[in-house]
């Protein structure tokens, strides 16, 4: 989705590459050196992370719910004003009995100058093979985020994006976008503004995964999707 490109800085786009893979006929992955992650992939173009190493998980103890958390040793003075202090301004009407935060990604933001804003709502679409948007080449973009977050504080919120192109992986993104408190006015997250590759083997379809999860690798959302980049803007419908 929107997110799909989020890191085509990343993506050399030119002939001699694309002829080369072809005739490889493997599944080299063009992505810099500060993105390369280990990984595993198949033939379809989806990727699986490696699950982490149980003996370096740590044992936290039991977890409390953020409403136990703010009652617990109420007539404790110094900790009531670390906690208001450490919390801050809590909407106790965003906060329940469940001890998991929840998160819920409202909307996905294409945002180009000079064109209107593409929000696209989750789910995109019914139709899995449809592209769901379609971005001019060289065109200049920025991504915005809109979620909830309920029940309990979401510590490390983590967002991902990895984009296919016949086969070959030509970006793989990961961004933090912090921790935050529960409350019922959805928060909103800008990434930084990129500008979509350009040339003729950049243009056509394009297949991304893209993903939010949180420190204790909770996942909130896990969408595929299809994009396209192509020489113009598609004409209004």
């Amino acid at each position: 989705m929107s997110a799909a490109v989020s890191a085509t800085k990343d993506v050399p786009f030119n002939s001699q590459l694309e002829e080369d893979l072809k005739n490889k006929g493997t599944n080299n992955k063009v992505v810099g050196e500060a993105d390369r992650v280990p990984h595993t992939e198949d033939a379809e173009g989806t990727e699986s992370e490696a699950e982490e190493d149980p003996k370096f998980k740590l044992d936290l103890g039991p977890r409390f719910s953020l409403k136990e958390q703010i009652e617990k040793d109420n007539d404790d003075e110094s900790l009531r004003k670390w906690k208001e202090q450490l919390l801050g301004s809590i909407d106790m009407s965003a906060v329940g009995e469940n001890k998991e935060p929840e998160v819920k990604i409202v909307s996905l933001t294409i945002i180009c100058p000079g064109r209107p804003d593409l929000i696209l709502p989750i789910p995109f679409t019914s139709d899995a093979k449809k592209s769901i948007f379609i971005l001019k080449e060289g065109s200049q973009y920025r991504l915005k985020f809109s979620f909830t977050v309920s029940n309990n504080i979401v510590s490390g919120l983590k967002y991902t994006n990895v984009v296919w192109k016949t086969g070959v992986r030509v970006d793989n993104t990961k961004k933090m976008l912090g921790t935050y408190s529960p409350r019922l006015d959805p928060y909103t997250y800008e990434l930084e503004e990129e500008t979509t590759p350009s040339g003729l083997f950049a243009r056509g379809t394009y297949s991304a995964r893209t993903k939010f999860v949180d420190d204790d690798r909770k996942c909130f959302l896990d969408t595929s999707y299809y994009f396209e980049i192509q020489k113009s803007w598609p004409t209004p419908i």
